[in-house]
């Protein structure tokens, strides 16, 4: 974490004088006020990146120094420390958006892991104001800002305004849809946007529904209907899970394609469309077409771009990122004011192995939502499988994982995973951020360690 400037607030130059030796041991920058008008006054003059204010001092407390801040729109956060602590004090500290309440006497690691945990949030929420203004630039609903995330935007910025088909690739949750949507709402084309899931419907009324059908084509087919290629011409069609069409239909398709026009069941004239497809499936098209369950030729025709969409456990680094939309979203939904997550929860969210990609964190934390009425979204409102996962900050060895018995501690990839991290931080660290410098003391090769930071988000 890049250093910081700090402001310590307290009566006492001796606490002072501790908090300021520890707080410049991490890297910060320190100032100083013996009570809270002097800190105001400084803060009139300084920015600062966090307070840290003792609860009990003469003329202005912590909590009036507190109030005073927000009154006047100072939003820096607060941590209050004090030897006088009670559950009112604390709720009141909280209400008026303290960050951490710490009670006196205790461990100054305690109070260097708030330090951290505070500004870590300040740096998310930052990072969230910054992707709301990306967004606001006509990038729709897409959260990320990680390295992969921007390969996608820079990809899907070249491909939007052609008319080539995309085939777009990447596990179930990941947002495949949103992926097409923000193609087509970026291509300038004027039609609609037509999606349609090839696995969702019966093989019997898929053909109906993509090509549409003639009065009295078949027994039930009352009016004429007007399938979804027709209805997305000058559009998009996005042919979801198109690795489940049957192989009739993709050989129809294919003729659609290469044509241009259709043919409603039950009627012989042509009709022109101006199509431009996008297809996408969860699973590698190449190896559907080696199972014979995509054709060939119809695989070559989609596949002009292939855009590959990042499983979430890939960008870890965009979970903080995503779970503040998400609760934002939930709260206006719900109509409520948006509750914390806390620190803990955040650190097994950021270390969960998501098999279900983003729609799996935005269900939980929409459960999360619902069950809290709070203001803070602890651990103890995720299932067990998220509490289950150990925190990365947490060194791990074998020993301890045996002792501790669980099945997420004992999981031999995790525990590699987690070792994998912490030594290219390390390394990274050491050969201050020079990746060749890095690989060198990993003993691997730079195009190695640069997969490794993609996968791990880092």
């Amino acid at each position: 974490m890049n250093a910081k400037r700090i402001l310590v607030v307290d009566n006492e130059a001796k606490m002072r004088r501790i908090l300021e030796l520890s707080l410049r041991n991490m890297g910060h920058e320190v100032l100083q006020a013996g009570e809270g008008e002097e800190a105001l006054a400084l803060l009139e003059r300084e920015s600062c990146d966090l307070v840290l204010t003792d609860l009990r001092m003469p003329r202005m407390d912590g909590i009036e120094l507190l109030k005073a801040l927000r009154a006047r729109g100072d939003e820096v956060p607060v941590i209050v420390l004090t030897a006088y602590g009670t559950i009112e004090t604390a709720v009141s500290a909280m209400k008026l958006g303290a960050a951490d309440y710490i009670i006196r006497p205790f461990e100054i690691e305690t109070v260097e892991l708030a330090v951290t945990r505070v500004l870590a949030m300040q740096a998310v929420q930052r990072e969230n104001q910054f992707l709301r203004d990306e967004l606001s630039r006509g990038w729709g609903e897409f959260v990320g800002v990680s390295d992969s995330m921007q390969a996608l935007y820079r990809l899907l910025q070249q491909v939007a305004p052609t008319r080539s088909s995309v085939f777009i690739v990447g596990e179930t949750g990941t947002g495949k849809e949103l992926v097409a949507r923000a193609l087509h709402q970026a291509s300038g084309r004027s039609g609609l946007f037509v999606p349609i899931n090839c696995a969702a419907i019966p093989t019997d009324l898929l053909e109906s529904e993509l090509f549409g059908h003639a009065k009295g084509a078949f027994t039930g087919a009352l009016s004429d209907r007007v399938g979804k290629c027709e209805l997305s011409s000058g559009g998009t069609l996005f042919l979801d899970e198109i690795t489940e069409m049957p192989p009739p239909l993709q050989a129809k398709l294919l003729r659609v394609l290469q044509g241009g026009s259709i043919e409603r069941l039950g009627a012989n004239t042509p009709i022109a469309v101006d199509l431009r497809v996008v297809a996408a499936a969860n699973r590698d098209p190449q190896q559907a077409v080696e199972d014979g369950r995509l054709r060939r030729d119809l695989y070559f025709r989609l596949n002009v771009v292939r855009v590959d969409v990042p499983l979430l456990r890939e960008r870890r680094s965009d979970i903080p990122l995503l779970v503040e939309h998400f609760l934002h979203k939930y709260a206006r939904d719900l109509g409520r004011h948006v509750p914390r997550l806390s620190a803990q929860a955040l650190q097994h969210l950021e270390n969960y192995a998501w098999p279900g990609n983003v729609r799996e964190l935005e269900n939980l934390i929409e459960r999360a939502m619902v069950l809290c009425h709070g203001d803070e979204i602890g651990l103890d409102y995720f299932p067990a499988e998220i509490s289950r996962v150990p925190p990365a900050a947490t060194p791990t060895t074998p020993e301890a994982a045996f002792e501790s018995g669980t099945t997420a501690s004992l999981s031999m990839r995790q525990q590699v995973e987690t070792l994998e991290r912490q030594l290219i931080a390390a390394a990274l660290a050491r050969s201050d951020g020079s990746k060749a410098a890095a690989a060198r003391l990993l003993e691997i090769s730079e195009r190695a360690l640069w997969y490794k930071l993609k996968r791990y988000g880092l």
